[in-house]
């Protein structure tokens, strides 16, 4: 399976802190943003990744992540020039995919629980189709809405709906088959001249074959895509810290757990942060 992290937003929602820098490559605590998604990917196993960038961004995005080597992952780059909506990652990955599955994180998405590595297996064992989320909120509005029937089946998608269904959206997660580039192919623009992703949803729910897995009322996810909602994704980030001591999205850690890179790499890692709290947890491992 490839990962695609869509991480080329303008941001204009947290202007004027994004004028200079990217989005994806703003602070939420003491890490980037885009290690977030990036954290994702490698818990799933996936160690190919694209990283969907602005126009003029590629040196920043190298600066911080290079070829990924330094994970025992690939990391590739391709620039969205123009923001046509969350499906169009697909078709500009398209022949990164190739072949295979994918899988497709917005790079301003934070996903946290101590079981989080069970529903990404959860995930990964589907075969044939889509797999997505169901994670509960009390204001639903401004997402894709998920309508469950009496046996906890996906029944219907809406994106942005006026008077949801139900309380619970679909975060910025997707598990897809190889059929999804055809899918994605043949989308037409919505009304607001975007390749939505609920529309790819939506055909995948069409054919039965999307299945949508709900997060426990514990899980933590955040969009850090406002100003409150980035102030309130680092507070979040800071308290799981202190109160479990495990780093969230510690790339490194990830990294090594699964045997990516050694535990003399970890420690040059560690030893180049030693002046930072990051750094410091990194050589306690």
């Amino acid at each position: 399976m490839k990962g695609i992290i869509l991480a080329a937003g303008k941001g204009s929602r947290l202007y004027p802190m994004t004028r200079p820098v990217c989005k994806p490559l703003l602070p939420v605590y003491d890490k980037p943003m885009i290690y977030y998604p990036l954290a994702v990917l490698l818990q799933a196993g996936i160690r190919d990744i694209l990283i969907i960038i602005p126009p003029g961004e590629e040196g920043p995005f190298y600066r911080l992540l290079g070829s990924g080597g330094r994970l025992g992952v690939n990391i590739t780059y391709e620039v969205q020039e123009v923001a046509r909506g969350i499906a169009d990652a697909l078709l500009i990955g398209e022949q990164f995919i190739g072949s295979d599955d994918v899988c497709l994180v917005l790079g301003d998405n934070i996903f946290y629980s101590p079981d989080f590595e069970g529903y990404l297996a959860q995930a990964l064992r589907v075969q044939q189709g889509a797999c997505v989320f169901g994670y509960y909120v009390d204001d639903p509005r401004a997402f894709g809405v998920v309508e469950f029937d009496a046996q906890g089946r996906a029944v219907s998608i809406e994106e942005k709906p006026r008077f949801p269904k139900s309380n619970y959206i679909v975060p910025g997660l997707y598990f897809y088959d190889n059929t999804v580039l055809d899918i994605a192919r043949h989308l037409k623009p919505s009304a607001r001249g975007e390749l939505e992703i609920t529309d790819v949803n939506l055909e995948y729910l069409r054919r039965g074959q999307l299945h949508v897995v709900r997060l426990d009322k514990d899980f933590v996810w955040l969009d850090a895509g406002t100003a409150d909602n980035l102030l309130d994704s680092a507070q979040a980030v800071k308290r799981v810290q202190d109160e479990t001591g495990r780093y969230i999205a510690c790339l490194e850690e990830i990294a090594f757990e699964r045997g990516y890179i050694s535990r003399q790499a970890l420690l040059r890692h560690a030893l180049a942060l030693d002046k930072t709290l990051y750094g410091q947890y990194l050589q306690c491992l």
